[in-house]
């Protein structure tokens, strides 16, 4: 008995020693696993929590009508640049992640995206319509939104969707004042080229759409004005640029192509509107 008494406590030892051991090994195997599932994003659920979702659009291409041999390769050329914009928007979507406020993925990524797909279906619908029916309705097709889940998401969805995936456009959206000048006590002023004295003869039957057009040119500038101010003191040194004053120029390049083509079609088109959509920040 004396004995077998400490060889019967050193196998106890043993065994609770080696369980000891799997225990932690269990430990180990499941903390790593499941630190591989989170930093990995194997799954939906990952991927929501450390990536920022993806931007999806509505497709152009399946809702246009026969297109004109003449205008073919202008909308494929406009075609290829409604991808391009898309990527650029995911691209800044990445790149931005966890800045900013709960609607900068709104103001900075998907509102900017939205005025130049507006300006390009435009364009667009003007090379079909120089020798066909100008198609309509292309416009609606401008808005895009931000995936989240791998499923299209409601218009503003991202922005109540989780605080970091919706951060993103902190560096484009706050910008709207930063650069502008920052200061609370003046941050300076929106100026544009005016467009009306650069119009030829108007025909009476443009009048009322081009003075239509018209006034949303100043509607946009006022609203660029204003947004400059709600923003002031928010984002990086770009930020005026990438948020208030490009997406700005996409929306005037879009109405001065609705001038030019509401004259075009019982006179000549007037050229070089275009140049007149750039417009700077003054102090």
């Amino acid at each position: 008995m004396s004995r077998a008494l400490p060889k019967y406590n050193k196998r106890r030892v043993g065994l609770a020693g080696g369980a000891a051991a799997v225990a932690l090994t269990g430990a180990v195997i499941a903390g790593t696993a499941l630190a591989g599932e989170s930093s990995e994003g194997g799954g939906p659920d990952a991927r929501t929590l450390a990536g920022p979702g993806t931007i999806s659009c509505p497709d152009v291409a399946s809702r246009l009508p026969a297109i004109p041999a003449s205008a073919q390769d202008e909308v494929t050329r406009n075609l290829a640049q409604l991808d391009q914009q898309v990527a650029e928007a995911n691209k800044r979507l990445v790149d931005t992640v966890g800045q900013g406020g709960p609607n900068f993925v709104q103001n900075a990524i998907l509102g900017p995206l939205e005025d130049k797909r507006t300006a390009t279906v435009n364009r667009i619908a003007t090379a079909i319509g120089r020798t066909a029916d100008r198609p309509a309705g292309l416009d609606s097709l401008a808005t895009c939104s931000l995936d989240a889940q791998g499923d299209p998401a409601v218009p503003g969805q991202e922005e109540t969707g989780g605080a970091e995936p919706s951060a993103p456009p902190a560096e484009d959206a706050a910008g709207d004042a930063g650069a502008g000048g920052g200061d609370a006590s003046g941050v300076g002023a929106i100026s544009c080229p005016d467009v009306a004295p650069q119009l030829p003869a108007i025909p009476a039957s443009a009048q009322d759409e081009v003075t239509r057009n018209l006034a949303q040119l100043d509607q946009q500038v006022a609203e660029a004005n204003k947004r400059l101010v709600d923003t002031v003191g928010q984002g990086g040194p770009n930020f005026v640029q990438n948020a208030i004053l490009g997406p700005l120029e996409d929306k005037r390049t879009a109405t001065v192509n609705r001038i030019a083509t509401a004259i075009g079609r019982t006179a000549d088109r007037p050229a070089g509107l275009d140049s007149l959509a750039a417009c700077t920040l003054t102090k």
